[in-house]
Formats: C-alpha cells, sequence, structure tokens
C-alpha cells in the first residue's frame, strides 16, 4: 500500500491510500508527482527546461566584434525559456546547473581567428572554442560545450562569435543543422 499526500489551502497536508505501490505528491491544483522507488537520493523532475534551437539566416558581421548568433528557428522548448523571437537568449525559470551545448558556423575571407563564446547576463561567461589559421571562404564550425549555473530567474545566456578577416558570414541553414544550442537541467 502507498500514500498520497496532497496539499490543500483550506485543509493543509491530506493523506489518502492508494494500492499504487508508491509515494504521490499531489497540488491542491491536482498536479502528481510520483517519487521514484530508489535506494538512495531519488531525483524528482518535473519540467525541467530543456530546448534546441538553430538559426535559419545567414548575415554579415563586422570583423573582430562579439556578434550574437541568431537561433530564430526552436525545435522544442519545454518550458518557454528560450526567446527565438528578439533576444535570442535563454532564461531558465528553474534554478540548477546546465549542460548547454552550442555551434557557431562562419564563412570568412583571409580569416586569421575565431572564436565562439557564452555570455551570461550579458557578459562574457567563457570562451567555448577558438581556432587559428583557417582556409580562407571555406564553412567551419565552432562546437562547445559547458556547464553552467542558473538561478531560476534572472540569469540568462546567449551565444556570441567572434571572427577576424574580411567578408565575414555566419552560415545558417536550419536543414543542415549549423546551429545548435540545447540545454537539460541536472542537479549535481
Amino acid at each position: 500500500m502507498a500514500s498520497i499526500i496532497t496539499a490543500t489551502v483550506a485543509s493543509g497536508l491530506t493523506q489518502s491510500a492508494d494500492n499504487s505501490g508508491v509515494l504521490q505528491l499531489a497540488s491542491g491544483t491536482g498536479n502528481l508527482v510520483t517519487v521514484p522507488s530508489v535506494t538512495g537520493t531519488a531525483m524528482v523532475s518535473g519540467n525541467m527546461p530543456a530546448f534546441s534551437a538553430f538559426g535559419n539566416v545567414s548575415y554579415s558581421i563586422t570583423t573582430g566584434v562579439d556578434t550574437k548568433v541568431r537561433f530564430e528557428t526552436e525545435r522544442f522548448d519545454t518550458a518557454n525559456c528560450f526567446d527565438s523571437t528578439t533576444n535570442y537568449r535563454f532564461t531558465p525559470n528553474v534554478a540548477g546547473y546546465y549542460q548547454i551545448n552550442y555551434i557557431g558556423r562562419f564563412q570568412a575571407t583571409s580569416p586569421t581567428i575565431a572564436y565562439v563564446m557564452l555570455y551570461k547576463n550579458g557578459s562574457m561567461y567563457i570562451v567555448g572554442n577558438q581556432i587559428m589559421g583557417i582556409a580562407s571562404g571555406t564553412n567551419f564550425d565552432l562546437p562547445a560545450s559547458d556547464l553552467v549555473y542558473m538561478n531560476g530567474t534572472t540569469d540568462y545566456l546567449e551565444v556570441y562569435i567572434n571572427v577576424g578577416g574580411t567578408s565575414i558570414l555566419v552560415n545558417d541553414n536550419g536543414t543542415k543543422q549549423l546551429y545548435c544550442w540545447q540545454s537539460n537541467n541536472g542537479n549535481f
């Protein structure tokens, strides 16, 4: 036999028996969470923010200037925390550590150096990947991945790219998956 523990405004915590064999927690509005049967620490996951987005428009950037990468198309956004229309930023509504994976793709004439960066709250957080000695006129991907703590209210993340050279084009093509920025929350 197991129990359902319900929190209501009128009655506080109430307990009722069921025959499922598991512990369940319910809010007064009927939201139900099942606590897994494990030995040790149990991780209870609700609607944790996770998303996948990519760019679908190519655009020119200025040499040597940190430029925000645009991710205009979402594959999915489980908690509506990614803005793909204006700011191209991720603002999770749950505090925790987030695994962020991102790729910047560019093409330049006479490139000298290129790097992709993760910005947190409007400032550079980390340089994710850097390359020098790039062949002129070829497409090049700069993949990176970082683990970042987010407070769940005001923290936000953005991806920037910086390329030295001339005639710099940030390439996007949704069918070729040229940009991908994904996040999954995990408690460590």
